[in-house]
């Protein structure tokens, strides 16, 4: 069974620590760098540092599975979409018909252009014959 694109993995490969914050960064689609300084100032400010928020840290790192092994070798086009699936499982339904039709568009566009009467493009289709 293949494991699931949408959930929650931690990002070892990428991360500095224990992978929480790369894992964030990866399931959200932003830049682990301003996850990580976003953790650091959310710590600051609240007063957290020093417990809460190291616990909550912890506790994400404990309990989060590793990121599989074959999600590593994803291209970059598949990561971004599935980031959208994760972020927003309705427009990702609404994109993949929005590609089809513009495919299909483009495709009627070159059928009539090959079976229009071309006559430049028939000579050339019957030169490569």
């Amino acid at each position: 069974m293949t494991p699931s694109r949408t959930s929650f993995y931690l990002d070892k490969s990428n991360g500095k620590f224990l992978g929480v914050c790369s894992g964030i960064a990866d399931y959200t689609g932003i830049d682990p760098l301003l996850i990580r300084v976003g953790f650091v100032l959310i710590g600051f400010a609240t007063g957290f540092m020093g417990g809460g928020q190291l616990l909550a840290y912890f506790l994400v790192a404990w309990l989060a599975k590793d990121k599989p092994r074959e999600f590593e070798y994803q291209d970059r086009e598949d990561r971004k979409f599935w980031q959208g699936v994760r972020a927003r499982p309705g427009n990702s339904v609404r994109d993949v018909r929005a590609r089809f039709r513009d495919i299909d568009r483009r495709l009627a566009d070159v059928e009539t252009h090959v079976t229009s009467q071309n006559r430049r493009l028939a000579d050339e289709i019957e030169a490569l014959r």
